[in-house]
């Protein structure tokens, strides 16, 4: 895919709302996969509007040409929205279109730039609404790259990679009656570490 159409895809991507013909949605990434049952967060959405996670660098101002101060960045990989936030999903096209989302980023002792987040036009559609998501935990948008800890079950899982046996093996755990809620760490990789994986 050649960079022009990337950025066409993103912002294509803003038009969810539009495109879909359902009342609820639960919009998702490719790179993402379902792990457990996600009817609390169409519950949170129906009652707010729209449930998502807060990213996993919470700053939009990492966006330097457009955001400054303590405005939080949502990922969007991850949404779960009703109808009624269309205006939101309207703003977040518009500024799609009209903002410099262009964001730097270090990769070893490089600077690097990527051309388009959709995440900034997002975070500034929020702003500009005045729309207050219902903020889920990381479990619902769970990226392995950055969580090197957490408390299982995981929701939905957010990563190219194949989701590792050992995270099947704890959701099954805990879906089980009496499953008593534990700490987890990766060891190496996305494997976890022998007392994960300790059942009570």
């Amino acid at each position: 895919m050649t960079a022009d159409n990337w950025i066409k895809a993103r912002i294509e991507k803003t038009r969810m709302a539009e495109l879909s013909p359902f009342e609820e949605t639960l919009y998702l990434d490719a790179d993402t996969v379902v792990m457990g049952n996600l009817d609390y967060a169409f519950e949170k959405s129906r009652r707010f509007g729209l449930a998502c996670c807060i990213n996993e660098c919470p700053w939009a101002r990492r966006n330097t040409r457009t955001h400054a101060g303590d405005i939080i960045e949502y990922n969007t990989g991850v949404l779960f929205f009703t109808q009624a936030m269309r205006g939101l999903f309207s703003s977040w096209t518009r500024l799609a279109n009209e903002l410099d989302s262009a964001l730097p980023w270090i990769d070893g002792d490089t600077l690097k730039i990527m051309q388009f987040n959709d995440q900034c036009s997002f975070a500034a559609a929020v702003e500009e609404t005045g729309i207050s998501p219902f903020v889920l935990p990381l479990n619902w948008n769970f990226r392995p790259q950055f969580y090197k800890s957490f408390f299982s079950p995981i929701k939905v899982w957010h990563a190219y990679d194949d989701v590792p046996p050992d995270f099947y093996k704890l959701n099954e755990y805990y879906s089980k009656e009496g499953a008593i809620i534990q700490f987890h760490e990766r060891a190496f990789g996305y494997r976890l570490s022998s007392s994960s994986l300790t059942s009570r």
